[in-house]
């Protein structure tokens, strides 16, 4: 491996990671906002649950495309 090769992976883990980190912050404001008093009194269930949900989706998914395209570009 060359050094070139080590920080390419290194700034794709760092991305990886910040994608995942987002998704995580998302799926957390999204239930803040359905239990807390944060956008409106007594909590926004609705709105809460469809942010939570979106930040699960891209926690689990985002980081597997990021690694498909990955793969696609260094073939």
């Amino acid at each position: 491996m060359t050094q070139a090769n080590d920080d390419i992976w290194r700034k794709r883990f760092q991305l990886f990671m910040l994608v995942r980190l987002l998704g995580v912050a998302t799926f957390l404001l999204g239930i803040a906002i359905a239990y807390t008093g944060l956008v409106r009194p007594g909590g926004w269930p609705v709105a809460g649950s469809l942010i939570a949900v979106l930040g699960a989706i891209d926690a689990v998914f985002a980081p597997r495309l990021l690694r498909k395209h990955w793969q696609q570009r260094d073939e």
